[in-house]
C-alpha cells in the first residue's frame, strides 16, 4: 500500500515507521494520543475505490492522518463492500497494534456501517463488529466511526 499525508507528501519509509516517528515526534511535543482507523469505499463506473485512513487524534488538539487509496475492478455486493472496507481497516490495525501497546496508545477501529437496520449497510453490522472485536479491537460504527464516515470519506475520489 502507498500511503500518503493530508498535504499529498507520500510516505518516505514503511508506514509503521512513519507511525512510530509520528507519535515518538508527538509524545516528546507533550500529546497523549488516540489513534482510530477507518476505511470507505465509492463505487463509479464499474471501479470500487478504498480508502484507508490512520486519523492520529492530539488530546485536546487537533489531529492528523495518514492516507491510502486502492481500487479495484471487482464487482462486490453492499455487504461483501462493507466487509472489504473493514477487512482493510483490520490489515493495518494488525500491522500497527504491536507499535500501540507498545507506546501505550489507544486504537479504535472504525466501521462505516449504519446501526439503523433501514440501511442496507446494516447487513453486515453483526459480522464487521465480530471481526473486529475478535481481533481484540475497540469496534465503533456509524455514527461514531468518524474516521471512515467523515475522513476516509472524503478521501475517496
Amino acid at each position: 500500500m502507498i500511503w500518503r499525508k493530508f498535504s499529498g507528501e507520500l510516505l518516505k519509509k514503511s508506514v509503521v515507521e512513519e507511525v512510530e516517528a509520528a507519535i515518538i515526534r508527538e509524545r516528546e511535543a507533550g500529546y497523549k494520543l488516540k489513534v482510530c482507523i477507518g476505511t470507505d469505499s465509492q463505487v463509479r463506473f464499474g471501479e470500487t475505490e478504498f480508502a484507508t485512513v490512520i486519523v492520529f487524534l492530539r488530546e485536546k488538539r487537533g489531529g492528523f492522518m495518514f492516507i491510502s487509496n486502492e481500487k479495484t475492478s471487482q464487482p462486490y455486493s453492499i455487504k461483501e463492500r462493507m466487509l472489504v472496507e473493514v477487512a482493510h481497516s483490520i490489515e493495518i490495525a494488525f500491522e500497527l497494534c504491536d507499535l500501540f501497546n507498545r507506546y501505550d496508545v489507544d486504537m479504535e477501529v472504525h466501521a462505516d456501517i449504519n446501526t439503523n437496520p433501514q440501511f442496507k449497510s446494516n447487513e453486515a453490522l453483526r459480522e464487521a463488529m465480530g471481526y473486529i472485536l475478535g481481533m481484540g479491537y475497540a469496534f465503533k460504527a456509524k455514527p461514531d466511526a468518524f474516521a471512515s464516515s467523515c475522513c476516509a470519506d472524503k478521501m475517496v475520489n
